[in-house]
C-alpha cells in the first residue's frame, strides 16, 4: 500500500467519522485515545482543524495557550506527530525518557530554517506514552 498522506479535500472537516473512515477501526481508536487524553486537564492542549492551501490538506494543529505544541497530519494507516524544535533542545531532548529509535531520527533530521523537527507515526496505542513526554517536555 503507498504511503500517502489524506484528507485532502477542502470541503470535507475532518470528523470523527471522516477520521475513522480514513484511518480505520484501530488506528482510529489510538488517535482517539491520544485526542482526548492530550485534551484533558493534565495536558490543556486544543486542537484546532484547518486545511492548509500550501500542503493541500487538514492538519490538526495542537496549542497550549497560544504556543503551538504540535501539528497532527493523517495518513494510510497512521497518523503523524510533529514536533519542532531548536538546536537549543538536542541535550535535554537526549536526555528524555523516549524510544532511542525517536532520539535517532531526531538528532539526524534535516533541519527546516532554524527548527528541527520530530516526526513520529502512529499506529499503536503502546506509542503514544514517549509522545506524552515529549508533549510535557514542549510544554515547559
Amino acid at each position: 500500500m503507498e504511503v500517502q498522506m489524506l484528507l485532502r479535500d477542502p470541503e470535507i472537516f475532518p470528523s470523527n467519522e471522516v477520521l475513522r473512515n480514513a484511518l480505520g477501526n484501530s488506528v482510529y481508536n489510538v488517535l482517539e485515545s491520544f485526542i482526548e487524553t492530550v485534551t484533558n486537564e493534565k495536558y490543556g492542549l486544543t486542537i484546532e482543524w484547518r486545511f492548509y492551501n500550501d500542503g493541500k490538506a487538514w492538519l490538526g494543529k495542537l496549542v497550549h495557550k497560544k504556543k503551538t505544541i504540535l501539528w497532527l497530519s493523517v495518513w494510510n494507516g497512521f497518523f503523524k506527530t510533529s514536533f519542532f524544535f531548536t538546536e537549543k533542545h538536542l541535550e535535554a531532548i537526549s536526555a528524555l525518557d523516549i524510544s532511542e529509535k525517536i532520539k535517532e531520527e531526531f538528532c539526524t533530521a534535516k533541519s527546516v530554517g532554524k527548527l528541527i523537527p520530530m516526526l513520529i507515526n502512529v499506529n499503536e496505542s503502546s506509542q503514544l506514552t514517549d509522545i506524552f513526554t515529549i508533549i510535557l517536555f514542549k510544554k515547559g
